[in-house]
């Protein structure tokens, strides 16, 4: 049985953080869906890039792993999973912090679906600490975005401020 993974996230904008974790679910499962979320799905929100802006910057970034995709979603997440054929949902946890969230959001999928499973991964100890959102206030401020960011991601950053 070939397994699919969906890795949903808003994305904005992929960080080191997040392309490390998808390559290393990408040698456990046999495809992965980076799934972006169009946006103002987070207590209204606007995202700082555009969705398609977001689904071409992880294009980008995640070239070179083969069996990665980026597509985009709206609506609920399960209907998007069975949509794709997947059987997983991943989801990144950087602290014992997210833990409480990503709980309820796995216990509400299941009881949404009971056959989609949540998995969780673990950044390696030098991306634990970012985020997207740390990330773009590092740059609205003027700071260096480099060692958190693809080179591609940085020069968007960049191009969006000035």
């Amino acid at each position: 049985m070939k397994i699919t993974a969906i890795y949903p996230g808003t994305f904005d904008p992929i960080t080191n953080g997040h392309s490390d974790l998808l390559q290393r679910a990408s040698r456990i499962f046999d495809r992965v869906i980076l799934a972006v979320a169009t946006g103002g799905q987070n207590g209204g929100k606007q995202p700082f890039f555009s969705a398609e802006e977001r689904v071409s910057l992880a294009k980008q970034v995640l070239a070179d792993i083969p069996n990665v995709e980026v597509l985009q979603f709206d609506g609920l997440l399960v209907d998007f999973v069975k949509k794709q054929d997947a059987q997983v949902i991943l989801r990144g946890l950087r602290a014992v912090s997210d833990f409480e969230y990503e709980f309820q959001l796995a216990s509400m999928n299941r009881h949404l679906d009971e056959k989609i499973e949540t998995m969780f991964l673990t950044p390696a100890e030098q991306y634990s600490y970012i985020s997207s959102s740390l990330v773009r206030e590092i740059a609205v401020l003027g700071g260096d975005v480099a060692p958190f960011v693809h080179a591609e991601v940085a020069a968007a950053l960049n191009n969006r401020i000035s």
